[in-house]
């Protein structure tokens, strides 16, 4: 069998590791601010904040995890009183994220953790080749948004 070349910096190994090692720098930052909440509960209150009110099961879906693992740190910032859930309207079996008042302020410490994370990936370009590089890879995001699946 013939040996297989893999090139270690094709597109879906780079966007794979710079992926892995940001959420790596970002859940060491927030672990080490001392918030109330673990990296993952952050994350998921964020992609709440994106995109409030968001049913459960499409808040899983967009974070890429599974239902009962969101469910968890749901029932942990519903503890720490930074989300709700209610029945959607539209669905009853179906639960609504929501923030809650308290949300705010931690969401600004997590804001403010990622803006430090951002400079540090940030630094080696110059601010228009930053946003050059944020626009395309919006442009790859939403183009594969718009492909259809097949199979």
């Amino acid at each position: 069998m013939a040996k297989r070349e893999y090139d270690p910096d094709s597109f879906g190994f780079l966007v794979n590791d710079i992926a892995r090692l940001y959420r790596a720098e970002l859940d060491r930052r927030i672990a080490q601010a001392g918030l109330d909440i673990t990296p993952a509960e952050a994350r998921t209150l964020v992609h709440a904040a994106r995109m409030e009110p968001v049913r459960q099961a499409v808040l899983a879906e967009r974070m890429g995890v599974e239902a009962m693992t969101l469910s968890g740190y749901l029932d942990r910032l519903e503890r720490s009183n930074l989300v709700m859930r209610s029945p959607d309207p539209d669905d009853r079996r179906a639960k609504l994220v929501v923030l809650t008042g308290h949300a705010g302020a931690v969401l600004k410490q997590i804001d403010a953790i990622s803006l430090a994370a951002r400079q540090v990936v940030s630094e080696p370009f110059a601010v228009d080749e930053w946003e050059q590089l944020k626009d395309m890879l919006k442009t790859i995001r939403n183009h594969l948004c718009k492909t259809p699946r097949t199979g």
